[in-house]
C-alpha cells in the first residue's frame, strides 16, 4: 500500500490558511474583550450611581465631592472616594464604600491604567460631578467651613440626562472631580479642563446619570470657553474632552 505525505505546497497552503483565520479573528477578539471591559466599567458607575442615590435617601444630600474637617488639631480631606491627610496618607474609604458591593473594584475603571494625581489615591479611573453635584470645600486657609453646596436631590428635575459619574482623565494622568465647560465655579480654565471625560472604551465614555442609568458617547466636545494651551496641555483633547459644550449635560435642574 502505498502512503502519500504532503507536498511542500499543501503544507504551505494550510498554513497560509490558519494565518488568514487568525488574522481575521484577532481583530473580532480584541473587541469583544474591550466590550467585556466596557460593560464591567458601565456595571461599576451604576454601582456608583445607585450608592450615591442610597447615600441622599438617608441624608438628604449627594456625597460631597470634597470637604476638609479636622481631627485632633488635623486636617483632613475627605473625597467622595477616599480620606486622606494633606501628606497624602490615605486614612480610610469614603462615604460610598458602604453602599457598594467590593468598592475596591467598582472603583476602578477596566481600561484605566493612569496614576493616580490627587494625593495617594490608590484607585483611579472615575470623576464625579463636582460643579453641580457633590458640594466642594475650599481650600482650608481660604475659609474650610465654607461649602459650595451641590444641587439637592429633591431639586434634580433633570435626572436623567444630567451626568453624575464617567470615566476621567486629564494630560496628567487620571482626574476624579468632572467639572462642568462653562465654569460656573469661577476656577481657573486649567481646572475646569482638568475634569474632562476620558474617551479611552475605543473612542467612547461610559456616563452614569442621576437617575441611575448608564449610556455612552463617542463625541468629545471642546467647551465653550476653549482654547489651544488648554485642550492640549490640560485636558489632551480629543483622547479627553466634555459631554456638552455647553453645561446641559452637567446640571440636573
Amino acid at each position: 500500500m502505498n502512503r502519500r505525505g504532503f507536498s511542500i505546497v499543501e503544507v504551505l497552503v494550510v498554513i497560509a490558511v490558519i494565518a488568514l483565520v487568525i488574522g481575521l479573528l484577532a481583530p473580532a477578539m480584541a473587541g469583544a474583550r474591550a466590550g467585556s471591559r466596557s460593560m464591567k466599567c458601565q456595571a461599576n458607575l451604576k454601582q456608583l450611581a445607585v450608592a450615591s442615590q442610597n447615600y441622599a435617601a438617608i441624608y438628604d444630600a449627594w456625597p460631597a465631592a470634597i470637604r476638609y474637617d479636622s481631627v485632633n488639631g488635623a486636617f483632613r480631606r475627605v473625597s467622595w472616594d477616599w480620606v486622606t491627610t494633606f501628606s497624602n496618607q490615605v486614612i480610610s474609604p469614603g462615604p460610598l464604600w458602604s453602599f457598594t458591593d467590593h468598592p475596591d473594584d467598582v472603583q476602578q475603571c477596566p481600561d484605566c491604567s493612569l496614576a493616580s494625581t490627587f494625593g495617594g489615591d490608590p484607585f483611579t479611573g472615575y470623576n464625579y460631578n463636582t460643579t453641580y453635584i457633590g458640594a466642594e470645600a475650599t481650600f482650608p486657609l481660604t475659609g474650610w467651613k465654607k461649602i459650595r453646596a451641590g444641587v439637592p436631590p429633591h431639586a434634580c428635575s433633570r435626572s436623567s440626562t444630567c451626568a453624575m459619574f464617567g470615566d476621567g482623565a486629564w494630560k496628567g494622568g487620571a482626574n476624579k472631580f468632572m467639572r462642568a465647560p462653562l465654569n460656573s465655579e469661577h476656577q481657573s480654565l486649567g481646572i475646569i479642563y482638568a475634569g474632562g471625560q476620558a474617551f479611552r472604551h475605543t473612542g467612547w465614555t461610559n456616563i452614569a446619570f442621576v437617575d441611575g442609568h448608564v449610556g455612552a458617547m463617542n463625541k468629545p466636545c471642546q467647551g465653550q470657553l476653549a482654547t489651544p494651551t488648554n485642550l492640549q496641555q490640560k485636558m489632551d483633547f480629543p483622547r479627553n474632552g466634555f459631554l456638552s459644550d455647553d453645561d446641559r449635560l452637567y446640571d440636573p435642574r
